[in-house]
This record gives C-alpha cells, sequence and structure tokens, in this order.
C-alpha cells in the first residue's frame, strides 16, 4: 500500500476506536500494521499465536495482544523523508528534580548495603500537546530513528503508546536466538572521542552476565562478543551481543521472555529485590514502559521481541515520556538526573511541532 494510503487508513481506525500497531524493525524500510477487526481486548499468555504481543513492566504470564486472524495486515514502505532533529530545551522543575535525587540516593544507599548491585530507577514526565497531529507523529516517528524499533500501539483500553527502542529483548528464528546487553548512556557529539568509565563498565557486565545466566537452561550454544559503543539516535549505550542455539523441545518463546524479563537493564540485578524495591519506591505505575513487545511468527518459532524503552504514552493531549537509569555503588544522583533529561530527547525530538 502508498505509504499515504496508510498513514489515512490509520487515522480513520483510530478515529473508530478500533486497536491497530504499525511497526517497523531496526533499518527496515517498510512498515508493517495490524488492524484488528473488532475492538475487544486480546491477552495471551503462551507466545505461540500469531500477532503483536504487548506487556507491561509487571508481566506474569499474560500480555495484550493483535491477534492476526481478527485483523487486516497491511505494509507500506517508507516514504524515504528525512527530518531535522534538533533538541528541545526542558525547563528544569526543581520539585521534580528533588524528588528523584533523592530516590536515586535512597537506591544508593540500599546498595552499599549489599542488598542489590544494580536497581533501575525511572520517572515520567507530562508534556501538554497544542495541536497533536497522528499523521505528523507517524511520519515524524518512522522517519527520525531508522535504526531502532519503531511502534505505535492503539487500543481504547490502553490508549496510545509509542516508541523508537534500541534494545532487543530476544529474536527467535527457528532455533537460533539473538539478544543484547545494554547500559550505560552519554550524549551524541560528531567529533568527540568516545570514552567509558568504570561505572558505566561495571554496570554493562553485570548485565551481561545476568543475561547469559539467565539463559544458560535453555541453550545449547552461548556466544558472547565484546563490549561496544552503539548509537541510538542522539544517544550513545554500551551494547554487547549475544547469540545462540536454543536447547530443542524445551526453549518456547514463552519460556525465553519469561527467563529475560525484566533484564538487569530495566528492573536491577538481583531481579526480585530490584522489582521490589522499584514498586515500592518509585512512586508511579510504568505500565507498558519497561515491558516487552513485538510481532510473533510462525505460531512462536520465530519473533521479534524488543524492550519498550524511549517511549511515551500520549492521552488527553498529553504526552507522558518515560524515562530511568542504572543505579549501581558507583551513581552520582546529579549525573544521573541528567541522563534522565538527555533520555527524554528521543521522543521530544519527535513531537517537537505538536508541542
Amino acid at each position: 500500500m502508498d505509504f499515504n494510503l496508510l498513514t489515512e487508513k490509520i487515522e480513520k481506525h483510530f478515529e473508530e476506536g478500533l486497536p491497530f500497531v504499525v511497526y517497523s524493525l531496526p533499518n527496515q524500510k517498510s512498515v508493517s500494521t495490524l488492524f484488528q477487526k473488532s475492538p475487544e481486548l486480546c491477552t495471551i499468555s503462551e507466545l505461540t499465536t500469531n500477532g503483536f504481543v504487548f506487556a507491561p513492566f509487571g508481566y506474569n504470564d499474560s500480555a495484550y495482544f493483535i491477534p492476526e486472524n481478527d485483523s487486516e495486515i497491511v505494509s507500506a514502505e517508507l516514504s524515504g523523508n528525512t527530518i531535522e532533529l534538533t533538541p528541545v530545551p526542558v525547563a528544569e522543575n526543581a520539585s521534580e528534580r528533588k524528588t528523584y535525587l533523592e530516590k536515586v540516593q535512597k537506591t544508593i544507599d540500599n546498595i552499599k548495603r549489599r542488598r542489590a548491585t544494580k536497581i533501575v530507577i525511572s520517572r515520567p514526565k507530562d508534556f501538554p500537546l497544542s495541536n497533536f497531529s497522528l499523521k505528523q507523529l507517524f511520519e515524524r516517528l518512522f522517519a527520525a530513528y531508522p535504526s531502532a524499533f519503531r511502534y505505535i500501539w492503539y487500543h481504547p483500553q490502553t490508549g496510545m503508546w509509542c516508541g523508537a527502542t534500541p534494545e532487543t529483548l530476544v529474536r527467535v528464528e527457528t532455533d537460533s536466538f539473538k539478544t543484547m546487553a545494554l547500559a550505560g548512556t552519554q550524549p551524541f557529539y560528531n567529533s568527540e572521542k568516545v570514552s567509558w568509565g568504570p561505572k558505566e563498565l561495571d554496570e554493562q557486565q553485570m548485565v551481561t552476565d545476568s543475561i547469559t545466566n539467565s539463559l544458560q537452561r535453555v541453550t545449547s550454544v552461548l556466544k558472547v562478543s565484546n563490549p561496544y559503543t552503539y548509537r541510538a539516535g542522539s544517544l550513545l549505550h554500551l551494547r554487547t551481543d549475544i547469540t545462540g542455539i536454543l536447547k530443542r523441545g524445551k526453549a518456547t518463546l514463552t519460556k525465553i521472555a519469561a527467563a529475560l524479563h525484566p533484564t538487569p537493564a530495566v528492573c536491577g540485578s538481583p531481579q526480585k529485590f530490584a522489582k521490589e524495591f522499584i514498586l515500592q519506591n518509585e512512586g508511579y505505575n510504568r505500565e507498558f514502559y519497561t515491558g516487552f513487545l513485538g510481532p510473533v511468527n510462525e505460531n512462536g518459532a520465530s519473533a521479534s521481541l524488543m524492550v519498550n524503552l524511549r517511549c511515551m504514552k500520549i492521552e488527553n493531549n498529553t504526552a507522558r515520556i518515560y524515562v530511568g537509569g542504572g543505579i549501581t555503588i558507583g551513581s552520582q544522583p546529579a549525573d544521573e538526573w541528567q541522563e534522565t533529561q538527555n533520555k527524554m530527547q528521543t521522543m521530544l525530538q519527535v513531537l517537537a511541532p505538536m508541542l
């Protein structure tokens, strides 16, 4: 389908209050769309049905789902247009900053008592939209970050979510899989030499070790790359690629997702303590932020599941942007605040004409 015709079809489906998801895999020059025919809110427990899964941070064997068998499937080539991204000024709110710094300090204090080695602390920030346009959102989001997984999900019972995430939870193709460990963040500047400090390198190793340990019981072969600098839009991260072969008959997509989620990159380590700490101390409901999402094909034998980072929820002419960072014993609260300010830019630059 022509890109402009697809845009019109998405707008019409949205106006009718019908669920849909439109997405594009990293470096893919086309988009795929599932237009659900009924307004029903579908859920899935076993990832063995073709469609698109949308799981919350608190995933516990059940996720929302747009099934292929109740959807019209439409693909289109991306327009190829590029957009110029410029930083959007964010006024610093003294009260928000103070609250976040206190939470980070409390987190560091718990880590110093050896209760955890890493805990991810996040926060939302609301931005009023003066002239929201789904057409403009669609065009800008998919043009802005070609190396990310880009998506717009809508269901009348969940609201509209969209994002451009750099992080893979797992990609499965028959018996082989790919995942990654992603940690550390700094702004991207064209000519500056990139260097990573001990805090970022330690955090990256921690995330890598936790993921490989989680995968031991479902894999027969496991390969781990050296960490390298990876650019995601206006940000740089440390990344390690993890690939391997799954144990035949023992490793379903459902088991792999459950083994990996939530990763140390979005929760912490040890997972149980970190998750309890987050639920008790963050002070808000993450909903689908730091959950996972993506297409499930071939009844679960093929899938691309991504971690829902660099995302926002759009509802009632307000965009709620979610940002966070991994806190370790070497963290400095003021630096962590600035990191969250930097991470907002990914979605703010998409929204720029609508603010």
